[in-house]
């Protein structure tokens, strides 16, 4: 999967005390240098804890590494991207693909 954001993209964040959903990209601390904030995609939220991932598995630092993160280490998530310009605008939190709707078999009359 093509990463959402790239080097050099500017982003608006807002804090999130809300119950933070799959697809969404969140802001939290790096586990292992907590100095220094990522921006990763929510892959699943159990128990109070976030299961953080990047779109890019190849080359991404997640929580196939670190873990999963208590949800109260997440500081905000991303909104907007408004540089570089030609890229600006909402981001989405649809990138997670949702589970198509179950539909019952109807029998032939």
């Amino acid at each position: 999967m093509a990463p959402t954001l790239h080097e050099g993209d500017r982003l608006l964040t807002v804090r999130w005390r809300r119950r933070l959903r799959p697809g969404q990209l969140a802001l939290a601390p790096d586990p292992r240098a907590p100095e220094r904030l990522l921006i990763k995609r929510v892959a699943a939220v159990t128990d109070g804890r976030v299961d953080l991932r990047g779109d890019d598995p190849q080359s991404s630092t997640d929580s196939r590494m670190f873990g999963v993160l208590p949800g109260s280490t997440v500081q905000g998530v991303v909104v907007y991207r408004y540089f570089p310009l030609e890229r600006a605008g909402w981001i989405s939190s649809q990138r997670v693909p949702r589970r198509q709707p179950r539909y019952r078999r109807l029998a032939r009359r």
